[in-house]
C-alpha cells in the first residue's frame, strides 16, 4: 500500500497529514502600524532579486486573530485548531519593479500554521501573541470607532518582544504594505550527502480578498529584541499611522519568481 498525504507524516489514507492541501481560507482581525526602519538595515534582509520600494525603509509591525479552514470547512468543527494569532515584520520591496511586501520575522502560537508558513517560505517561529478584541457592547473592549483603542503584543520564550497600540481616528484605504503581494524565500537545507538546499523566491497568491471597513489613527509601536542583533536592527526610527480593521483571503498557492 501506498502511502499518501500533502504532509508529514504520511499515512494509507493520507487523513494524517499535518497540512491539508491549498485552498486555504482565512478570515481575521489586524492590527498594525506602519514604521521605518534604516533603509540600509532592510537592503540587508532582501535577497539579490529584491529592491527597496520607492520609499526606502518603509514597514509594518502586523497582528493578527486568524480563523481558518480548507475546502471542506471541517476545521470550523474544531475550534483548538482553526484559530491562531500571529506577528510579522512586513518590508516593503520591489520585484521587477512590482511592490511588495517581504517578512523577514514572523511568529505564531499554533503548529500548523508554522508549517504552513514554512512550506510558503515564511520563516515563521513559536511566540505567544495576544490582541485586544472589538466588542459590540459593554464596556469591556474597544469599539470599531473613533476613539476605540486597540493593543497587541508579542512574547518568545516568556520575554516580551513587541507591542504596539493604535487609537482610532477616522475610517481610511488600506495600508499599502497590507495590500501588496508578499514574497517569500522558500529554503529547506540540505540533509543527504552531496544534495543541495532548496531554495526558490516565491510569492504568495490569494483571490477573495475582503476588507472589512479600515480605521487608522495614532500608531504606537515599542520593541525590545534584546536576543538577536540582526532582529534589532529593525528597530523603528520614525513610527506612523495605526489601523485596525478585518480581514479575509484564499491562499491558493506560490508562485516562482525568476
Amino acid at each position: 500500500m501506498t502511502l499518501t498525504g500533502y504532509s508529514l507524516p504520511l499515512s494509507p489514507s493520507g487523513a494524517s497529514s499535518s497540512l491539508t492541501c491549498p485552498p486555504w481560507f482565512f478570515s481575521g482581525e489586524v492590527v498594525m502600524v506602519d514604521y521605518r526602519v534604516d533603509p540600509a538595515a532592510a537592503a540587508r534582509f532582501l535577497p539579490p532579486e529584491l529592491e527597496l520600494g520607492p520609499d526606502p525603509g518603509a514597514a509594518a509591525a502586523v497582528f493578527a486573530e486568524w480563523q481558518w479552514c480548507s475546502a471542506n470547512g471541517a476545521e470550523l468543527d474544531d475550534p483548538a485548531g482553526c484559530r491562531f494569532s500571529e506577528f510579522l515584520i512586513l518590508l516593503g520591496c520591489t520585484f521587477g519593479g512590482e511592490p511588495m511586501a517581504r517578512a523577514p520575522y514572523a511568529w505564531v502560537d499554533q503548529a500548523v500554521p508554522l508549517m504552513r508558513g514554512w512550506v510558503q517560505g515564511m520563516p515563521k517561529q513559536f511566540g505567544s501573541v495576544h490582541m485586544t478584541r472589538p466588542v459590540q457592547v459593554g464596556r469591556a473592549g474597544p469599539r470599531m470607532a473613533a476613539g476605540g483603542r486597540f493593543a497587541a503584543g508579542l512574547a518568545v520564550r516568556d520575554r516580551r518582544v513587541a507591542e504596539v497600540s493604535v487609537t482610532l481616528a477616522e475610517q481610511g484605504e488600506p495600508p499599502h504594505l497590507h495590500a501588496v503581494p508578499l514574497v517569500h524565500s522558500r529554503y529547506f537545507p540540505a540533509w543527504v550527502p552531496g544534495e543541495k538546499p532548496l531554495h526558490q523566491l516565491v510569492s504568495s497568491e490569494v483571490s477573495d480578498v475582503e476588507f472589512g471597513p479600515v480605521w487608522r489613527g495614532a500608531g504606537e509601536f515599542r520593541f525590545f529584541p534584546s536576543a538577536d542583533p540582526d532582529l534589532a536592527s529593525l528597530a523603528p526610527v520614525e513610527v506612523g499611522a495605526g489601523y485596525a480593521f478585518t480581514y479575509a483571503e484564499t491562499l491558493v498557492g506560490g508562485r516562482r519568481l525568476g
